[in-house]
């Protein structure tokens, strides 16, 4: 998801983590080791550096993909290959090594909203299957309803080879499709996170804000704001079951209160047995900074909301139950618009590496940031 004004926006849009498991990662608590930032605007292979909103490691090559959610206006749409270096104290560097273009059906780039509003991604998370070699990535779409020009482009997860080419969608439950009418998902709310689960038999993607039958937006009072987390099955591409996850409230009220003000998830990451590490980000207007939260939420025993049309005021629905592991206000340093998290590899005294990437949406006012934890069993 992007800033409508970004002078005082933040978007925490986590997009991306896949990871090879065995078996569960017992995550216990984020440690937090070094923080890096990439110059603005760097340049590389013709494109612009920037709105890198989801982060994913490839382990036997030792390489990161990275999205940028460009909607093709500045460069077409695209992700970038990395190597990250660092060690148990620090981040020491970051390498750009190759960016790959996103191919739509035809075998073309995709168009910007000016060639063509209605076929314009807005990619935000990408997942790599180390089985398959293939990428799943995600797009919010588009809802602009005006009296002459609405524009309806419904979300989409689509399958890619790692050269960027099409190869096929997911099939959207009915209740995730674009209305113009107050139904379904929210502009810039859709697809923001996505993870795959159950040694790439699974995949879960979550809706960043509610929908509209799922009641109000967080707001800095605790409204029950709620969105949903798809588990889509990889060899049928079904969505087979959807949970409800309860969102905290907009950490900080917005100036004037009535200006902009979100909190909602912009990334998932699976850690085993129906469990994800789950990512909440805050942005309040008058707030450069935004709270960004890391949960643990338990799947388990919350209910398959996946045919209830409405999950508002509805006492009979078990949620997904959340744990928090980090709140990033606590490290005392700034923290821009985190977007995207990832497994990284071992550091050396054995325990994961987790790494986020900060979304900056091109912006002089705020810095593509990278920050690198230690994972706690």
């Amino acid at each position: 998801m992007r800033p409508i004004h970004k002078k005082f926006f933040f978007i925490f849009s986590l997009s991306f983590l896949v990871f090879d498991f065995v078996g569960a990662q017992k995550v216990s608590q984020l440690k937090f080791i070094s923080e890096y930032d990439v110059p603005h605007n760097l340049q590389f292979k013709n494109t612009t550096i920037g709105g890198l909103s989801g982060i994913d490691y490839d382990v036997k090559k030792n390489l990161y993909y990275m999205i940028s959610d460009d909607r093709s206006a500045i460069n077409p749409a695209r992700f970038y290959t990395a190597k990250i270096f660092f060690s148990s104290t620090k981040i020491d560097s970051v390498a750009f090594v190759d960016v790959t273009t996103l191919l739509a059906a035809e075998g073309k780039p995709y168009p910007n909203s000016k060639q063509d509003p209605k076929h314009t991604p807005d990619p935000e998370a990408l997942r790599y299957n180390s089985i398959t070699h293939q990428m799943i990535w995600s797009s919010e779409g588009e809802r602009i309803v005006r009296a002459k020009d609405t524009v309806l482009e419904n979300p989409a997860v689509t399958i890619i080879s790692k050269d960027g080419k099409y190869i096929d969608t997911f099939p959207l439950p009915k209740n995730l499709l674009m209305h113009a009418t107050e139904n379904g998902p929210r502009q810039n709310g859709v697809f923001e996170g996505l993870t795959f689960a159950d040694n790439y038999k699974t995949l879960f993607v979550n809706v960043e804000e509610p929908l509209y039958e799922d009641g109000p937006r967080a707001g800095v009072t605790d409204n029950n704001a709620t969105i949903r987390i798809l588990k889509f099955d990889i060899a049928s591409k079904k969505c087979i079951a959807q949970y409800a996850y309860k969102l905290d409230p907009v950490a900080h009220e917005a100036i004037p209160s009535s200006a902009f003000k979100i909190n909602g998830i912009p990334d998932i990451l699976s850690i085993g047995n129906n469990k994800l590490l789950v990512m909440e980000r805050s942005f309040s207007t008058g707030n450069m900074a935004c709270t960004i939260k890391i949960f643990e939420a338990d799947l388990s025993d919350a209910s398959n909301v996946l045919n209830i049309q409405s999950v508002l005021n509805n006492d009979k629905i078990i949620y997904a139950k959340k744990k928090l592991l980090l709140n990033m206000d606590d490290l005392g340093i700034y923290v821009d618009n985190v977007e995207g998290m990832t497994f990284g590899p071992d550091l050396p005294n054995g325990h994961k590496s987790l790494l986020c990437v900060v979304d900056n949406n091109f912006s002089p006012l705020e810095k593509t940031q990278f920050f690198l934890f230690e994972v706690i069993p």
